[in-house]
């Protein structure tokens, strides 16, 4: 598999493990539309490397993933809306399709479609110092690129709906201790130890190792049939409102948003 064209996502083999690290570190690995469209492409590619048969997923610089970036969502267009919802479903849809193991090694801030993405991974190491949160509901949409889908089914209904619904941050140790995360290291072990984990799998029974995987794999695609075309629907209705213009403006203009509900 050829992995050149990939510009917003850096691409590295060592053996039979594949690293992929979101590549915008100046912009804190924000997901611009360059971003969205190579995640809407790459998890296909990995489905059918056959060389590959483990796969890690990091951030380059300081931050796993900062989301969605705003600067983005400011002049989007209603044909670039539908655009990026039919790409949205796509990159959830084909990380399930992926048959090997994917371990998330989150090295900063994890938030948005940046959590969503580690949390759909297999095993999830963060660093001492990464935060992870879902605040869509900050900027005035609903949690529907996949937060709505894996938050409960890895914590349950009670707290997800606590972080989903306040867009609040938890430190690695925290979400370690609900059972969002697999385990906490510190930030100089991080690529270490998911390196380590890799090698084990990569090296151990192929077809028992996938198989694993797509049978525990059925409960999260059943929800994923279940939610998540209704929470993309849902979240897609939120752009053309007030409340999320005015949540965007307030960002770029770096002072508190004022909701109207509308």
């Amino acid at each position: 598999m050829d992995y050149r064209r990939y510009r917003c996502l850096q691409v590295q083999r060592q053996e039979r493990i594949l690293t992929v690290a979101f590549n915008r570190p100046e912009a804190l690995n924000a997901v611009d539309a360059a971003m969205h469209a190579e995640l809407a492409q790459i998890f296909a590619d990995i489905a059918q490397d056959r060389d590959t048969h483990v796969v890690i997923l990091t951030g380059n610089g300081q931050a796993f993933s900062a989301g969605g970036d705003l600067k983005w969502f400011q002049h989007m267009t209603p044909a670039q809306l539908d655009a990026l919802f039919v790409e949205a479903r796509k990159i959830i849809i084909d990380l399930l399709e992926v048959e090997q193991p994917i371990i998330a090694a989150i090295n900063g801030a994890a938030m948005g479609l940046g959590a969503t993405l580690a949390l759909f991974a297999d095993i999830i190491l963060a660093a001492r110092t990464a935060r992870i949160g879902d605040p869509h509901v900050r900027i005035g949409v609903v949690a529907g690129d996949g937060g709505a889908v894996i938050w409960p089914w890895l914590v349950g209904a009670a707290r997800a709906k606590e972080y989903l619904l306040t867009g609040d941050t938890l430190s690695a140790e925290e979400a370690e201790r609900i059972g969002l995360i697999n385990r906490v290291v510190p930030p100089e072990q991080l690529m270490p130890t998911a390196m380590q984990l890799a090698t084990r799998l990569a090296n151990g029974p192929t077809r028992a190792i996938r198989g694993t995987k797509a049978a525990v794999n059925k409960i999260l695609r059943d929800t994923v049939n279940l939610v998540l075309d209704t929470s993309l629907a849902l979240e897609k209705q939120c752009f053309t409102t007030q409340d999320h213009r005015e949540a965007v403006a307030a960002f770029l203009e770096k002072r508190p948003p004022r909701f109207c509900g509308q």
